[in-house]
């Protein structure tokens, strides 16, 4: 189990280069790097006899993912989580305002944020074709329960 600060999780650049300062997310890419300024560099080989699983905790007390049965499995979605859930909401959609931590899902947003619309007959619009067929169907029973109740009371009069 690894227990990671939240200074850690948001880091951008763990691993800097001693010559020019330039930064990287990880050791093997600073590293490679040290190569080009002709410094001993070295990547860790991963050894075949110890396979141990790592599993990593959100460091907020009273997150889910803070016990460690319910942790994450890798680097990656510990640092998308804390950033998601627990991170300053950093970018903002010009469209709709609603605001992201994690800049891959303002980006994915921000490509479908407006584009498409589903207008029901009630005169709500969808952006998602789930909920404008759940409201659809919904308008048309609505619809035809009232057309079957207009035509009972045609009939009985």
């Amino acid at each position: 189990m690894i227990a990671l600060s939240p200074k850690t999780l948001l880091a951008t650049n763990r691993f800097v280069c001693e010559i020019c300062n330039k930064g990287f997310q990880r050791d093997q890419n600073l590293q490679l790097h040290r190569r080009g300024h002709n410094l001993p560099w070295k990547l860790r080989q991963r050894s075949t006899k110890e396979v141990r699983k790592r599993v990593y905790v959100c460091p907020e007390p009273a997150c889910v993912h803070h016990d460690p049965s319910r942790a994450l499995g890798d680097l990656t979605g510990i640092k998308k989580h804390f950033c998601r859930k627990h991170g300053e909401k950093k970018w903002k959609c010009d469209k709709c305002s609603k605001k992201y931590a994690v800049q891959s899902d303002w980006k994915a947003h921000s490509k479908v944020c407006g584009n498409r619309e589903y207008k029901c007959d009630c005169g709500t619009v969808f952006s998602r074709f789930f909920f404008y067929s759940l409201s659809l169907s919904l308008c048309f029973s609505l619809d035809f329960g009232f057309s079957l109740l207009r035509l009972c009371l045609v009939v009985a009069i």
